[in-house]
């Protein structure tokens, strides 16, 4: 696939759109009601709207806007502050407290207290559900309500992320108490939390509105509304933030550098900074034909991760060198990418038994709810032909991927992608522990010294020598080749100008959105 080839692919048929355009607008008409509303999309039906169990991006994005944690990171992603607590402090490495907020009350006006804290702690380690999150808390020994809003968190020992965890969101006690089982909850899909915003709306496929919380205890929201508007093709979001009927957006960098008209800049601003995430290949450990280590060290050595980049994102991306971002003190500087060696590789396939005559085949699955990943796959596909490989493609809605693939472990390998917190925390991923149903082990890896590091590093309280472990683990994961590491996005986000009160910073733009005005 050449350069050009590539471009093709992304070339919008607007006209073929236009219908289809000009019914959204109508939507996003009839939402326009009174007061201010802010106008996004997103890709895919949120699955639960309950900060414990949303594992999807549109779930967690919502659920952010309804829900508060304990503590959460300031605007330059730097300090932790405090959220629902006004303090927190620790008593020694091992026991916390937190002062709660005594204003701050649930969307239902039950005031909020100590109870809802350890609540949520308790349904979090209960057997009742299942949540990738429950892992953060396996280090907390006891949540002691000491009075009305006062918490003592103690842990088992010391441990690195014990602030960390507490950015969770908290779940409301008075309703929940009795609920047989939380994972199929009507909650889920109407939920109560302390939150600037409350669900007004859920339409499923349509449009799910979000009203300012009117008693927020940091201030009423200045915009009255969000409303967003479920939109499963790219395309389409594209279409309809270039009309103005969306007013902040992603775009993506061929969008930015050959589809954006002049005037389009007359009424928007452009935001953009590296993201705090990395697209990888995943490759299923537990099948037979990924565990030989020069198998995938052969397909890791086809890949030209510098041409991915160069054709897909026009200097709006970096290639990614491994498990944790370079803005991390986790980030081992000293691994490289591999470079591409197509003669090296198709020698390591055939010391594995594979030529022409009996080919290495493989499927890469992966949604269409990125309009990038996709064509990154048509490129694997190309450049893993070079070496003899059999690659098929397989594109999928995104929670039909989710649930009938990525979870249940069904596929040979995923082109998917991780967001990651400032202090990266590698056993969500990497322990053999969470290779289970509802884990981010999504791929199986396991490595018994890695097990015992991550083990250790839990309860390092140094973080010189906390840094100095997590780059040994860096190494040892890219030598391992369980993902083959493709490349760091840009964030590159465009706002309407009549939003006012933006204040741009390492975190991005939202840190301060209840100060936003329309």
């Amino acid at each position: 696939m050449t350069k050009i080839q590539a471009y093709r692919h992304f070339v919008l048929n607007t006209e073929s759109n236009l219908i289809v355009l000009r019914l959204l607008i109508v939507i996003f008409l009839s939402f326009e009601l009174f007061g201010s509303t802010l106008h996004l999309a997103t890709s895919t039906n949120p699955s639960r709207l309950n900060p414990i169990l949303a594992t999807d991006s549109s779930s967690s994005e919502i659920a952010g806007f309804l829900f508060n944690g304990l503590v959460k990171y300031d605007k330059d992603n730097s300090t932790i502050i405090g959220d629902l607590a006004t303090s927190f402090y620790y008593e020694n490495d091992r026991t916390l407290i937190f002062e709660l907020n005594p204003n701050a009350t649930w969307h239902d006006g039950t005031p909020f207290t100590s109870k809802d804290v350890v609540f949520t702690y308790k349904t979090l380690i209960s057997s009742k559900i299942s949540s990738p999150y429950s892992a953060s808390f396996r280090f907390v020994k006891d949540v002691l309500a000491i009075d009305k809003h006062k918490v003592k968190v103690t842990y088992k020992k010391a441990y690195f992320k014990a602030l960390e965890t507490w950015m969770m969101g908290i779940l409301p006690e008075h309703i929940l108490k009795d609920e047989q089982n939380l994972m199929s909850s009507d909650f889920n899909t109407n939920p109560i939390g302390t939150g600037p915003y409350k669900l007004e709306l859920l339409e499923h496929s349509k449009n799910i509105i979000l009203a300012a919380n009117d008693n927020y205890f940091k201030g009423r929201p200045k915009i009255d509304k969000i409303s967003f508007h479920v939109i499963a093709d790219p395309m389409t979001r594209f279409l309809m933030l270039k009309s103005g009927a969306l007013d902040v957006g992603s775009i993506e960098p061929m969008q930015y550098e050959r589809q954006l008209t002049k005037d389009f800049f007359d009424f928007f601003d452009i935001y953009e900074k590296i993201s705090s995430s990395y697209t990888y290949l995943g490759l299923n450990l537990r099948l037979d034909k990924f565990k030989n280590p020069e198998v995938r060290q052969a397909l890791s050595l086809a890949i030209d991760r510098q041409e991915i980049v160069d054709i897909l994102f026009f200097n709006h991306a970096k290639v990614c060198t491994g498990p944790f971002l370079p803005s991390s003190s986790a980030f081992n500087e000293d691994v490289k990418a591999p470079i591409q060696n197509v003669k090296k590789a198709k020698e390591l396939l055939k010391k594995a038994g594979y030529d022409k005559n009996n080919p290495f085949e493989f499927e890469i699955v992966t949604s269409n709810s990125s309009s990038i990943r996709p064509y990154a796959a048509e490129i694997l596909q190309h450049q893993l032909k070079k070496i003899g490989v059999v690659v098929k493609l397989r594109v999928m809605e995104w929670q039909a991927f989710l649930n009938m693939v990525v979870f249940p472990h069904k596929f040979d390998a995923v082109l998917l992608g991780w967001g990651l917190s400032p202090t990266p925390d590698p056993y969500m991923f990497w322990h053999s522990d969470n290779d289970k149903k509802g884990g981010f082990n999504l791929v199986g890896y396991k490595n018994l010294k890695m097990d015992k590091m991550i083990e250790e590093s839990q309860s390092i309280i140094d973080r010189e020598k906390l840094s100095k472990m997590f780059k040994e683990m860096f190494k040892i994961i890219t030598d391992e080749n369980p993902y083959l590491f493709l490349y760091i996005p840009n964030s590159i986000t465009v706002v309407n100008k009549k939003i006012k009160n933006i204040q741009n910073s390492p975190s991005g733009i939202w840190h301060n959105y209840i100060q936003w005005e329309k």
